[in-house]
């Protein structure tokens, strides 16, 4: 069976925060993103900026990059959760280190206070320890704390023949102090091993038009899927991945994204690539697609369909490393 579900998206970096009330999305007037160049395979995404401070005066802001919530409880696979492997920030060419967050919540409420007062540690809200995908030791739970956590819902049920699992959802937020002195370029530069929705058993490409309104497949991408999918025989399948990035919250720089370069890199000169996105691409190398836009205030957020790939298997997520992280209560 084919895993056909969407996977989470990373974002680009933002001004912002985290608080009791979520991650709180804000927006400045100073800083100017003038150039992006997004790199996106299956493999690694690679995303490098060039901010301005266009004002008058030095300005600091809270540098936020959220990663996709995912659920404390039991799960198969790591692969949609936790955190991306091989992540770093350089900031000017240099390793810059950043705080991870963690909020814990529980019907739209942020519940990290109350399971902080219950004693439990970061690792234990961060992946649970009557199971984990992560394969991590955690320490168990307290009898008392069991208890508590039972009668105030924070634990639940899946069927009335397993064990108890968290309720709560975990959000995991890199964050860092980012200073903007006036009039001066600040060159930012990630990279990571993306989440992926992989799966050797994609045998069709959704129904009615849900492909084409995520990925806006034409007439000869079809055709070209339709005969890969018939060398198969009866299996029909075309191997494939699909990988996201939220791009929207590049409006929150002053004037969007000035000046943006997307690179879409395939693994093979044959794969397919199908995306929704404005302008038109043009062919750098044989596993190299580009497109440029100016003064790019992105709409909606990239999904890109690669088809025909030699590897369906999936990128496993990691587990929260906790390394200088906290729970944000406040």
């Amino acid at each position: 069976m084919a895993v056909l579900i969407a996977g989470p998206a990373m974002a680009n970096d933002g001004i912002g925060s985290v608080s009791t009330g979520g991650i709180i999305v804000g927006k400045t007037d100073a800083v100017a993103m003038k150039k992006e160049v997004l790199t996106v395979s299956t493999e690694l995404i690679k995303v490098e900026y060039e901010f301005l401070n266009e004002s008058n005066s030095d300005v600091e802001e809270t540098i936020i990059f959220p990663l996709p919530a995912y659920e404390a409880g039991y799960h198969q696979s790591p692969t949609y959760y936790g955190q991306p492997q091989q992540f770093s920030i350089e900031v000017d060419g240099k390793p810059r280190d950043y705080q991870t967050v963690l909020v814990a919540r529980l019907g739209g409420k942020d519940v990290t206070a109350r399971l902080k007062a219950l004693g439990l540690t970061d690792r234990q809200v961060a992946y649970f320890p009557s199971f984990t995908p992560f394969d991590r030791k955690v320490e168990p739970l307290t009898a008392k704390q069991k208890k508590a956590m039972i009668e105030e819902d924070l634990l639940a049920r899946l069927s009335d023949d397993e064990q108890w699992v968290p309720a709560w959802s975990v959000t995991v937020v890199y964050q860092w102090q980012q200073k903007f002195p006036a009039g001066k370029t600040v060159r930012v530069r990630h990279q990571y091993a993306p989440f992926v929705a992989a799966g050797p058993g994609a045998s069709y490409l959704g129904d009615g038009n849900e492909f084409e309104k995520k990925y806006c497949g034409d007439k000869a991408f079809h055709a070209t899927w339709n005969r890969l999918a018939k060398k198969q025989g009866e299996s029909g399948f075309v191997n494939a991945k699909w990988v996201s990035y939220i791009l929207k919250t590049g409006n929150t720089w002053k004037n969007g994204i000035e000046d943006f370069t997307l690179n879409l890199v395939k693994g093979k000169p044959d794969e397919l690539v199908s995306l929704c996105f404005p302008g038109t691409f043009t062919k750098v190398n044989p596993t190299t697609l580009q497109v440029k836009l100016r003064n790019f205030r992105p709409a909606q957020d990239l999904n890109v369909y690669f088809g025909n790939v030699d590897d369906a298997g999936e990128n496993t997520g990691e587990a929260p490393a906790l390394r200088g992280s906290y729970l944000k209560t406040k």
